[in-house]
């Protein structure tokens, strides 16, 4: 075989492997994007639940609950079940209307962390709620329930 045609050759492979390279790298990085959802610019915002209305999350579009065993300003949450239920807090408040800022305050609670309200109540995350519009808390032991602004009755019911 002449010199020039292995040259030829070479080339031709070079080129191939450097052109499937090329293409599987990209391949690669486009599965590694992962796209965040958008942040609303509320801290708390009203999010539409098929079928169901709209209820209380915060700006990335998790979930927020109430315990019926709470009394306004006061959480009967604490200590272990603070690890399933964190506490929602948030300095500086900006609600989605139709909510009303009013609707919606701080308390000092027993254990001298800051949690926020609604309409006095004590305001929560659930720790299995993994992504944005999940509500694995609603109705767990009869006691934790999503917000439905439009519902809210913590003596009953806040089932949609």
């Amino acid at each position: 075989m002449k010199v020039g045609n292995v040259v030829r050759i070479s080339l031709a492979f070079t080129c191939v492997f450097v052109f499937f390279g090329t293409v599987i790298s990209e391949c690669v990085v486009a599965q590694e994007v992962v796209e965040k959802p958008k942040e609303s610019r509320y801290t708390v915002q009203l999010i539409e639940k098929e079928g169901g209305g709209k209820y209380l999350a915060d700006s990335k579009g998790m979930s927020l609950y109430y315990f019926k065993k709470d009394f306004p300003s006061i959480s009967a949450c604490i200590n272990v079940c603070l690890t399933k239920w964190p506490i929602f807090f948030t300095e500086k408040l900006a609600v989605q209307k139709p909510l009303k800022k009013k609707e919606f305050g701080v308390f000092m609670r027993d254990d001298g962390e800051t949690q926020t309200t609604y309409k006095g109540w004590p305001l929560y995350y659930f720790s299995k709620d993994k992504k944005p519009g999940d509500m694995n808390g609603e109705g767990v032991n009869g006691a934790w329930y999503v917000i439905y602004p439009d519902k809210f009755n913590p003596d009953g019911s806040n089932n949609p």
